[in-house]
Order: C-alpha cells, then sequence, then structure tokens
C-alpha cells in the first residue's frame, strides 16, 4: 500500500509541476478552447501540488516507519 501511495505521490507531484512551472497546460486548454479556464488553474494547480507533496512525504515517512 505504501508502495502504491509513494508512486502516486511521485507521479502526482512531478504532473502537477509541470503544469505549474511550464505552460503546457496553458497550450492545451488553448489548443481545445478553454482559454478561458486558464484565469482559474492556480486555484486548482497550486492546492494540488501541495496534497501530492504532502501525499509523498506521509508514504516515506509511513515506509521508513515501517522499517
Amino acid at each position: 500500500m505504501a508502495d502504491r501511495l509513494l508512486s502516486t505521490g511521485i507521479v502526482g507531484t512531478i504532473v502537477m509541476a509541470l503544469c505549474c512551472f511550464t505552460p503546457i497546460l496553458v497550450w492545451v486548454l488553448a489548443g481545445i478552447g478553454l482559454a478561458g479556464a486558464i484565469a482559474y488553474l492556480d486555484m486548482v494547480l497550486l492546492p494540488a501540488l501541495a496534497i501530492f507533496i504532502a501525499m509523498t512525504g506521509y508514504a516515506l515517512w509511513k515506509r521508513n516507519r515501517a522499517q
């Protein structure tokens, strides 16, 4: 369970970091015609990034505690 949680946290953190720090998501949304949603990205991406970082930290803590 901890390995699955850790892999989910790491993958989620990487994806959210790419979407936050590079304009990949902006290009995708503009390309599919949803450019109006770009103004609301920070309200979703930054909390999601924080959640995935916390999930990764919890999984690492749980893994170290089990050993």
